[in-house]
């Protein structure tokens, strides 16, 4: 089932361009397991052969991130648990899942919204809650947005460095999956924790 909707994914890249991207992302997240990484450096593979632009690759897969996000989003906020639970096999989530998401945001707060943009499933999942939780809509869309932005762009490149090889993006995913997505979500709160910095010493100066 998983390997024709990879091929599924595969196809809208290679035949539909940038809404076969935009739409592989939005079913990636509203019906998982559509692999982000999988679709990408595919997309890279096409950059590097010409057929694609980066920039609208990764502005594509990060709308398509979005699009979907807040759609969940919009079902947890005003479907809450039960419409989850009564979409749960078309949404592959259960309640032992939304269990465990809401634990997360008692434990990191909305933070979680961001780090989860680098785990499967979790990336779905994370937005339901938010949802349900009233989480402030501006910042669900900040944070959504940079943590896909930032995954995308390091799938994307990845494939397109690699170019015909771009499968060797998946496999090293696969294989060395946890470390990596922990390096990019410290790097991802690295980032924010600069910036936040940045802006409170500005205020000060000012």
């Amino acid at each position: 089932m998983l390997d024709n909707i990879t091929q599924v994914a595969r196809d809208a890249v290679t035949s539909a361009g940038y809404p076969g991207i935009f739409a592989a992302m939005v079913a990636e997240n509203v019906f998982p397991p559509i692999p982000s990484e999988v679709v990408l450096p595919l997309a890279g593979f096409e950059v590097d052969a010409g057929d694609l632009n980066f920039i609208l690759v990764v502005v594509a897969a990060t709308l398509g991130s979005l699009a979907g996000a807040l759609i969940l989003y919009a079902i947890g906020l005003y479907g809450g648990r039960p419409l989850t639970l009564r979409w749960g096999k078309v949404l592959r989530v259960t309640e032992r899942d939304l269990d465990r998401a809401e634990v997360w945001f008692e434990r990191w707060g909305d933070w979680v919204v961001l780090g989860a943009r680098v785990i499967p499933i979790a990336r779905s999942l994370v937005s339901i809650p938010a949802g349900m939780m009233r989480m402030s809509l501006a910042r669900f869309i900040v944070l959504t947005t940079l943590g896909s932005l930032i995954w995308n762009v390091i799938l994307v490149y990845a494939g397109k460095q690699l170019g015909a090889n771009w499968e060797d993006v998946t496999d090293a995913v696969e294989r060395f999956g946890l470390p990596l997505r922990i390096a990019v979500v410290l790097l991802l709160l690295a980032g924010v924790w600069w910036l936040l910095r940045r802006r409170s010493a500005a205020r000060a100066a000012s």
